[in-house]
């Protein structure tokens, strides 16, 4: 308690001091997206998904080309998002559907302390169980979901964000500014089939990756994907309208990107760069100059310490990322500070192995290269087949895959080494492994030297000997979707194990 009370005195006396200097406190509105891939954007090129509300957050601000996250999955991407920290760093957080531990400060939390109105509406941090450990709400905010709105397909949340967000304003102290997390359930599966083409996209016109087969299978699901990320782009529009309404536009720093890549094999949950490179525009009226490019490497523990700078705060000492505040303040396009240096990884995803393992992987990404480490090649890397590649949503791309087997089979779901190194200039899809190349032999050493030091350097367990400690966190998962050991129960003719009543988390 008396470390406690010392903390909330030194931030108000921070906070005083800035603002007697005259330092602005901005609103803050977070927009995410669930499962929205960064290639899918007006802003960065892509034509067949029409995104003109990003685009214009993107115009009037800054566009990132950059921005990555620090695991490929919802919830621990999330968890890095309210602490500044690195999933390796956050213990049973690290996983997909784990627990969310309470002695990880939350930057919802600390601006709530210093004066500012929170909320949060759709999904904050997910899913998983924040409960068990001392906390009473989603560490993203207290909930404002009363509101609900008709969409256009069946796959698409009814959640009304735009309205439910203008319903906080309503009630909010008009006398201090305001965080707010603006969580879409979109683009994540299951999609409402053919709604691409009932609402009128165009087959021939969408761009399949190349680690997917490009059939009408394929283009279909593409489609469908595409329509979610236009209503999600269409709620941004609203919410806009709503800061417009409001006065409170150019006061505010609105934030719109994702939590990892699109929900198709390969991607989402998966350490390539589709998979863990997000879309990213920043606007802010009175404190971005508009339509700057920057070229530096963001991470998104880095949005937590740059909120609280803004805010006239001090970093949280446990954060370990770097404020963004020098660049959103600098008139700068490029590279302007000089960040050109990326660390990602996983532990555990979803279900599916015996005794639920995951698998491990930590990366390193440079603007010419990207160097991974699988340390259990020997494991499934989307989970058993037997147990239906858990760490692949359903959906009809993964069944074609699954069901012709061959190229795009091996590229998503086969075993893989446990060293990948790619070319980033020359192949940005990762599709030519140069690992075992004499010629890369030299810049294989060095990165994954590079990257090992930097992982000891942040205190990652498995980097200092003691991996065995993520097997040990306690992990819930989603229960609908049957692991291992449930499998293997099922086999034997033996009821499979509920799952514990009374103890539900954040939605999937």
């Amino acid at each position: 308690m008396k470390f406690l009370l010392q903390v909330v005195l030194a931030t108000l006396v921070f906070v005083s001091s800035a603002n007697a200097a005259g330092a602005p406190r901005p609103n803050i509105l977070f927009i995410i997206f669930d499962d929205w891939g960064w290639q899918h954007a007006g802003a960065y090129g892509c034509e067949w998904v029409k995104t003109p509300n990003f685009d214009r957050v993107a115009k009037e601000g800054v566009l990132f080309k950059n921005a990555f996250t620090s695991n490929p999955k919802c919830s621990p991407c999330r968890a890095t998002i309210l602490t500044g920290r690195n999933t390796w760093q956050l213990e049973e957080a690290v996983c997909h559907g784990g627990l969310f531990p309470s002695k990880f400060a939350v930057y919802p939390d600390l601006l709530e302390r210093s004066g500012y109105s929170v909320g949060l509406t759709g999904k904050g941090w997910g899913p998983g169980e924040f409960k068990l450990d001392g906390r009473t709400r989603n560490p993203a905010g207290p909930a404002f979901d009363q509101f609900t709105q008709k969409p256009p397909t069946k796959g698409i949340a009814t959640t009304d964000y735009p309205r439910n967000f203008e319903a906080f304003l309503t009630q909010r102290d008009k006398a201090q500014p305001f965080c707010f997390w603006m969580g879409f359930k979109e683009p994540h599966r299951g999609y409402e089939l053919d709604s691409g083409v009932r609402m009128g996209k165009k087959l021939e016109e969408v761009k399949v990756p190349g680690y997917l087969p490009d059939n009408a299978t394929v283009r279909g699901d593409m489609a469908d994907y595409a329509v979610e990320v236009e209503w999600g782009d269409l709620q941004i529009g609203r919410a806009l309208e709503v800061l417009e309404k409001s006065g409170l536009l150019e006061d505010t720093l609105v934030i719109v990107t994702s939590d990892h890549g699109m929900p198709f094999p390969r991607v989402k949950g998966q350490i390539y760069e589709d998979g863990y490179h997000l879309p990213l525009a920043m606007r802010w009226g009175k404190g971005i100059k508009p339509g700057r490019v920057v070229e530096d490497f963001i991470n998104v523990r880095d949005l937590a310490p740059t909120y609280l700078e803004l805010a006239g705060l001090p970093k949280h000492e446990q954060m370990s990322g770097s404020s963004l505040a020098g660049i959103l303040r600098s008139e700068k396009s490029g590279f302007v500070e000089d960040r050109k240096i990326m660390l990602t990884g996983k532990e555990r995803h979803d279900l599916g192995r015996p005794n639920d393992w995951g698998y491990p992987v930590r990366a390193i990404r440079t603007p010419e290269f990207f160097y991974s480490h699988n340390y259990h090649p020997e494991r499934w890397p989307a989970c058993n087949p037997e147990t239906g590649y858990g760490n692949c949503d359903d959906g009809p791309t993964k069944s074609w895959i699954v069901e012709n087997k061959g190229l795009y089979y091996d590229l998503a779901f086969n075993y893989r080494p446990e060293e990948e190194l790619y070319d980033m200039v020359k192949d940005p899809e990762c599709l030519k492994n140069l690992a075992k190349e004499p010629q890369y032999a030299a810049k294989k050493q060095e990165l994954r030297a590079k990257l090992e030091a930097m992982l000891k350097d942040e205190k990652d367990p498995r980097a200092l000997g003691n991996e065995a400690i993520f097997d040990t966190y306690k992990y819930l998962g989603n229960r609908s979707k049957k692991g291992y050991a449930e499998w293997e129960a099922k086999q034997r003719g033996v009821p499979l194990p509920e799952a514990p009543k009374g103890k539900k988390g954040a939605d999937e």
